[in-house]
């Protein structure tokens, strides 16, 4: 048997443990209350007659308190309890030293895979990883009620970003970067003004991204629109220098030439400099910014052609990728690239509709951008159009005091999950069960996203003056306190949620594909967006239902499950659960008929959603993308693609990556053993467990794997 400790690590089961714990116990009684050797030795059995596979270390305290309570141990019972709540006090007085230690020590794999963005070997990124642990730590045993620390432990709800919470710092936003390029900026003390050309803006842009990064935990988008009429301005500047130069020598058409080619050589540079910049900066807590770029054409922007070029010149960067150390081409993490389709760009015989072809052929060798369809968001927003907030988060729709939508600006408090397929395993197929322990569990997360709330209550300005005080989202006074921003629905504060796939097979005994399970899901799908707004209407809060918060939780309650229900088939059997309300990945459904099915998913999940299709062999299916994003103009909100097959982030290489005689991954063609910079396609048995692939050989390969 296996035992389970409260780390989360096994060990092999250990009688003589037992027999200490319990005559450790028995040095406190009188005698008539000890137990005897015999009884010890029947206790004993009495656990390892159960045969189970594996046991929490808490279940088997439970049980031996249960055994003493049975042989009228009464007393001894009693200072059991007290031996084990000494040992707990132990415990929780301080949980961070051995976490740490193994960070130092490059021991701790699990904060070495959850970002793709932090490095865990470089002294400034261990630097924050040591206060985030001591923050968690805090956070688990000071700041958060017992009843939210323990549903966290227990797998019912996720706190999200427990290591940034003692700090007075928000999740994610869409910074206001056109109020700051416009009216300046100030930073480090030092007054930037408005940017006179294109070139001066885009490093601006950078130097804004990597601030804002340093003061919050989340990821941040940045609407490329705003660069348009500062290219505008670079052109205006060298046109009228040529011209006031060459005025008596070449005509209007030489000059317009002139113009456009030095126009194009800053165009270049200033798209070099944010790709550059963004992929260079390491920023306070020692990582690349979490940064998303929104392309967005508007049909009635005086800047529109500016921005096609600049559209335009992102995509062809993109697309060539970054070289790293050895020189070669890869692809960059960030930024990522959110593209909006439109009528006049979705391949349908717009004016733009070359930009889109671009995107497809950057999607087809980079994976991005990710797309939006502008008609399906206008349908959901009310008719309007908008970036998510660093990655997939949405805002709500609020006006100003003077009935205008406002977007940039604004920001997300925090976020919390919910786990639905551990409700579906309690629920014991029984629809009418499953609701009520959901609504206890919806209690608990509307509790803790107030902890959230609360925690930012009273924040002044002064915390983070790129935020509050110098436009990014606020011109606050230096001293005032942020209170304003956090209520009204300004700001959201997000409800996740994981395994609906998993919930309906538990519940109605089929996927959330067929019919049946399709009425389930949409009917609990409709319950989450009930609640949230329910809650936003009896505190004035902007409470919102947000898909896909973090695809490491998928493993994590999966794993949680598992431990205390055994194998579940199709359930915890898997080793992961699929993400908020996406199809299985093991389901056979083509990619058109996934994209249609989750699209009526979006709309209830308007704070936050995102569906994907994988594409075998991506780089050489562009015609296959181009009629899928054809079909997401049409269908749904929000698509991204992925790919089945293997492809090497060192060097583009995208043939089979294979395994060498040491019975590691290994790229053919550069030599890339870094599981994290490629990706590898399903082996023989297809297993997807917890970040290693079954290859069929003798060992398990552990490998880290991007994209699935």
């Amino acid at each position: 048997m296996l035992v389970v400790k409260r780390d989360g690590k096994t060990v092999d089961y250990d009688s003589s443990k037992i027999r200490i714990a319990i005559e450790k116990a028995n040095e406190d009684v009188d005698k008539k209350q000890q137990a005897s050797s015999k009884q010890i030795d029947s206790i004993i059995k009495y656990i390892e007659d159960q045969k189970k596979k594996r046991m929490l270390v808490e279940d088997i305290q439970d049980e031996i308190e249960i055994k003493l309570m049975e042989n009228k141990r009464y007393h001894l019972a009693k200072e059991y309890i007290v031996y084990r709540y000494n040992r707990a006090l132990v415990r929780k007085a301080n949980t961070t030293d051995e976490s740490i230690l193994r960070l130092i020590r490059n021991e701790n794999k699990e904060l070495a895979e959850e970002n793709s963005n932090k490095n865990t070997m470089l002294a400034s990124t261990q630097r924050d990883y040591i206060a985030g642990e001591v923050s968690r730590d805090l956070t688990n045993r000071i700041l958060l009620p017992e009843k939210i620390s323990n549903a966290h432990k227990e797998g019912m709800i996720h706190f999200h970003d427990a290591d940034y919470f003692i700090q007075p710092i928000f999740n994610c936003c869409l910074i206001n970067i056109s109020d700051m390029l416009d009216n300046g900026t100030v930073m480090n003390g030092k007054m930037i003004e408005s940017p006179k050309s294109f070139q001066v803006a885009c490093t601006v842009t950078t130097q804004i991204i990597a601030a804002v990064a340093s003061n919050q935990y989340g990821g941040q988008s940045v609407d490329m629109k705003h660069l348009g009429k500062y290219l505008r301005k670079s052109y205006d500047k060298f046109k009228k220098k040529i011209t006031d130069k060459y005025k008596d020598k070449l005509d209007k058409k030489t000059i317009e030439c002139l113009t456009m080619d030095r126009l194009k050589d800053e165009l270049s540079a200033g798209i070099q400099t944010i790709q550059y910049q963004i992929n260079t900066l390491m920023t306070t807590n020692g990582q690349s910014p979490f940064v998303t770029l929104f392309l967005h054409l508007e049909k009635d922007d005086p800047y529109i052609k500016e921005n096609a070029m600049i559209i335009e010149e992102i995509l062809k960067q993109r697309y060539e990728g970054i070289k790293n150390e050895k020189g070669v081409y890869i692809t960059p993490a960030f930024p990522k690239l959110v593209y909006v389709l439109d009528e006049h760009n979705c391949l349908k015989g717009g004016e733009y509709d070359y930009l889109t072809e671009l995107a497809c052929k950057c999607s087809s060798k980079r994976m991005y951008p990710d797309y939006i369809s502008a008609k399906k968001m206008k349908e959901i927003y009310e008719n309007n159009v908008f970036s998510p907030m660093g990655c997939r988060s949405f805002l709500s729709p609020w006006k100003d005091e003077k009935g205008n939508y406002k977007w940039e600006g604004r920001f997300n408090q925090g976020v919390v999950s919910i786990n639905l397929p551990q409700i579906g395993i309690l629920s014991q197929n029984d629809e009418k069960k499953f609701f009520q322990i959901l609504d206890e569990r919806l209690e608990i997360c509307k509790e803790a996203l107030m902890c959230r709330h609360h925690s930012l209550l009273g924040t002044v300005s002064d915390v983070s003056p790129i935020h509050w005080q110098y436009g990014a989202i606020a011109r606050l006074k230096k001293g005032e306190k942020i209170d304003k921003l956090l209520k009204g629905g300004y700001s959201t504060l997000s409800l996740g949620y994981i395994g609906v796939y998993e919930a309906t097979k538990l519940v109605k005994g089929v996927s959330h594909t067929d019919p049946v399970g399709e009425k389930f899901a949409v009917k609990l799908m409709k319950h989450l967006r009930s609640a949230c707004d329910t809650w936003k209407k009896e505190t004035g809060l902007g409470f919102a239902l947000y898909g896909t918060p973090a695809e490491s939780l998928c493993y994590r309650f999966a794993k949680i499950d598992k431990e205390k229900y055994g194998d579940i088939k199709d359930v915890t059997d898997k080793g992961y659960y699929t993400n908020s309300y996406h199809v299985d990945v093991r389901e056979k459904i083509d990619a058109f008929s996934k994209l249609k099915f989750e699209s009526q998913f979006q709309p209830i999940s308007s704070g936050g959603c995102i569906s994907y299709v994988e594409i075998p062999n991506i780089t050489k299916n562009l015609d296959a993308i181009k009629e899928l994003v054809k079909f997401i103009y049409e269908n749904i909100q929000y698509a991204e693609f992925n790919t089945k097959s293997d492809y090497c982030h060192e060097c583009g290489f995208d043939g089979e990556i294979i395994i060498n005689d040491q019975n590691e991954w290994e790229c053919p063609n550069c030599g890339n053993k870094d599981h994290s910079k490629m990706n590898v396609t399903r082996r023989t048995c297809g297993y997807l467990g917890e970040n290693f692939w079954n290859t069929g050989k003798t060992k398990e390969i552990k490998a880290r794997v991007t994209h699935l």
